[in-house]
């Protein structure tokens, strides 16, 4: 096989990597994943995750907290998950960094776009957590934040569905899966595939997104090589 792309964006849902005990970390999703970053490292990909939280906290969960301080949660549960993975990578022999928007210096370096791309060239795998750092911004929209930052050739968004529909498969039967969609049919649909900010930074600096799903076989590799599968967001 051979890589279709340089470098890429993996954002990971954390609904993603708990499996089907749908929270915390499911060991086994955690350790595919990973058999497939060395992999795909290994052709030369420069990769860049952004993993989300929603596996140790999701908004503010039905209580009334103030939407701030359950953001500032949320950003607190991606390290978490960050540090997990950083972890399960090192032990494969793969050099990897995490960087976050919140100063935790004890735990990670700061995200700084320079020292990010000193990494690559160091041949490093940089997980970059706490999203963009402020409240009311999604993981999606860092993902494509940091994915224009380092220029990325596209952002592989890897969910717990095989693609995006015009209804919830899990709740309707008869949900039609789209092969391609543009940004602008996913803000103008409503679709849930990505938020409306993250669709429209994609749209003004022209940025590729695949949904697809993490646990179909080899899903990321294949991804990465080009393969059809899942759904292709892109301008036109």
């Amino acid at each position: 096989m051979e890589a279709k792309y340089k470098r890429v964006v993996l954002k990971l849902s954390g609904e993603a990597l708990a499996g089907e005990q749908r929270f915390g970390l499911n060991e086994s999703v955690v350790e595919g994943v990973v058999d497939q970053l060395v992999k795909v490292h290994d052709m030369g990909v420069e990769i860049a995750l952004v993993i989300g939280g929603g596996n140790f906290w999701r908004g503010r969960q039905g209580t009334k907290m103030d939407r701030t301080t359950a953001d500032q949660m949320g950003m607190l549960a991606t390290v978490m998950n960050s540090l997990a993975m950083m972890d399960a990578i090192e032990r494969r022999g793969i050099p990897t960094r995490v960087q976050t928007a919140l100063n935790m210096i004890s735990l990670a370096e700061p995200y700084i776009l320079r020292k990010t791309l000193h990494h690559f060239e160091k041949k490093r795998i940089v997980i970059i957590a706490c999203g963009t750092g402020n409240p009311y911004c999604s993981t999606d929209t860092a993902a494509v934040q940091r994915a224009c930052e380092i220029g990325a050739d596209i952002i592989l968004m890897a969910k717990n569905v095989d693609g995006i529909y015009d209804r919830d498969p899990n709740l309707d039967a008869s949900a039609k899966k789209y092969e391609k969609l543009t940004f602008r049919e996913v803000i103008a649909k409503g679709l849930k595939a990505m938020d409306t900010t993250a669709a429209t930074m994609c749209m003004e600096n022209n940025i590729p997104v695949l949904a697809f799903a993490l646990g179909e076989k080899d899903s990321i590799l294949r991804a990465v090589c080009g393969e059809r599968l899942g759904t292709l967001i892109s301008c036109e």
